[in-house]
């Protein structure tokens, strides 16, 4: 599953546990985290004020276009179930409107970034020796 940075790095660091999405899935189970290769403007405002002083120098370092951890997808539910049940903290990384799916991850494990091209949607990783 790709994420834009900063948000991929928050999910490694365990500080976002929900993925917000437009579409819904019926998969359940183990996942790549990607970080993607692309860091549009809106993105790097975001990781700037987030980062806070110095937010500039650190997102020069943020992994892109690659695999950064491992993950499981317990669960989807409607973004309108979860917004209240969630911390402010947690609602602030997501897109939490109405008509939008809560993807629910646990078991989330950092990886040494790996290179590795993203794609939209789930798509499947396979390692090569």
């Amino acid at each position: 599953l790709s994420l834009t940075q900063p948000w991929a790095t928050l999910v490694v660091s365990g500080r976002k546990q929900i993925e917000t999405r437009s579409w819904n899935t019926n998969y359940r189970g183990p996942l790549y985290i990607h970080a993607a290769k692309a860091f549009p403007p809106a993105a790097r405002a975001f990781a700037v004020k987030l980062y806070g002083a110095g937010g500039e120098w650190r997102i020069r370092y943020l992994p892109k276009g690659a695999l950064v951890a491992t993950a499981y997808l317990l669960d989807t539910r409607p973004t309108e179930y979860v917004a209240s049940r969630i911390t402010a903290e947690e609602r602030s990384y997501g897109d939490y409107t109405p008509g939008r799916w809560a993807w629910i991850l646990s078991n989330i494990e950092m990886l040494e970034p790996f290179p590795y091209k993203g794609s939209q949607g789930l798509f499947e990783v396979v390692l090569k020796p």
